[in-house]
């Protein structure tokens, strides 16, 4: 399963309305995240669960959804999160 995938399959708890991943990691060659391993991705997420939340909490769901993927397979997140009504 690609990185990418396995993102979309844990970002599912958030029941998003729509998802956008890019992977940025190709501009980064060379950046010591990228030699270990880890990519550089841009997310953008539209849910429901979003409401109410400052932009900090907000990432921080999409950080507690992504769980491990954080500590090897992501080493950089750039995040655009918004409810439906954003």
């Amino acid at each position: 399963m690609s990185v990418i995938d396995a993102m979309r399959e844990r970002l599912a708890a958030l029941a998003p309305v729509s998802i956008e991943i890019a992977d940025d990691s190709e501009k980064h060659a060379g950046h010591a995240g990228a030699r270990s391993g880890g990519g550089h991705f841009r997310l953008a997420i539209v849910s429901s669960r979003f409401a109410g939340c400052r932009t900090m909490e907000r990432h921080r769901l999409v950080y507690d959804a992504l769980g491990p993927l954080m500590k090897h397979e992501i080493h950089a997140l750039s995040i655009t999160a918004r409810t439906p009504d954003e």
